[in-house]
């Protein structure tokens, strides 16, 4: 009887989540980054990155953000990064725009390793983010920030579709999940879910583009809301090696 009992609280409680009312927003957005990794020597790398994001229909600015982590390489198969970043976001509804851009200021930690299978590549990154988002409402920035944590997980898959000297054409798929946590954080800590593929050709050894397709499925701050994203992105990868050029010099 018990066993019964157990049984019909847990149906009870799937149909009420079933029947909860989900208020999903479908956006279409592009996103157009510049990537450079500076390369100091065999161990030591800095990344910067400059992103904007806008939505497409209709054309509204969403956000721009600018991120710089270090990198250390513990072998040919784990590095270690940290690192901050800063956005401005102007506005996540494109059908509502404000007058102000909300700052939130960001710090990073992460731990990614690789895994190879002659043309295939297997990526993992663990990442942790501390996130000060600045108080607003919807009129006007308020004094003080709200604090809480993110975790991310990402499995990447690479595929060497061919190379030919210093040029290629590389296949990327990854899933991402994002997890929030902390006080301020009471219906929502799943965040939201990536799933992206792209195709990467390399000009030459510092020079590559990408191009891909992004769905992002976010849950907002209270639990019902949600966002679905469709995103264009394209990035434009710059490397630069120090120890090159300290070569050069020298010569």
């Amino acid at each position: 009887m018990k066993t019964i009992r157990i049984l019909c609280l847990l149906l009870v409680c799937f149909v009420s989540k079933a029947q909860t009312e989900k208020n999903i927003d479908h956006q279409s957005l592009l996103w157009t980054r510049y990537y450079n990794q500076l390369t100091l020597n065999s161990k030591w790398s800095i990344h910067t990155e400059f992103d904007n994001r806008v939505f497409i229909s209709p054309s509204e600015e969403n956000l721009f953000l600018i991120r710089m982590h270090g990198r250390y390489k513990i072998n040919e198969k784990i590095d270690l990064g940290a690192g901050v970043s800063y956005f401005s976001v102007a506005t996540q509804v494109p059908e509502n725009t404000n007058d102000f851009r909300t700052p939130e200021y960001r710090i990073q930690q992460d731990i990614s390793c690789k895994q190879e299978f002659g043309s295939f590549t297997l990526n993992h990154r663990f990442q942790a983010e501390e996130r000060f988002i600045h108080n607003a409402n919807k009129e006007e920035l308020l004094s003080g920030t709200t604090f809480y944590w993110r975790f991310r997980y990402r499995l990447q898959g690479e595929y060497s579709c061919w190379k030919k000297e210093k040029q290629y054409l590389k296949a990327i798929v990854y899933d991402e999940l994002m997890i929030n946590a902390g006080e301020k954080i009471v219906y929502n800590t799943f965040d939201q879910n990536r799933i992206y593929a792209a195709l990467q050709y390399g000009i030459n050894k510092n020079i590559a583009l990408e191009l891909g397709y992004l769905n992002s499925f976010q849950q907002r701050a209270n639990g019902i809301d949600y966002f679905d994203r469709d995103i264009i992105r394209f990035t434009f990868f710059h490397k630069i090696k120090l120890k090159e050029k300290h070569k050069e010099l020298s010569n």
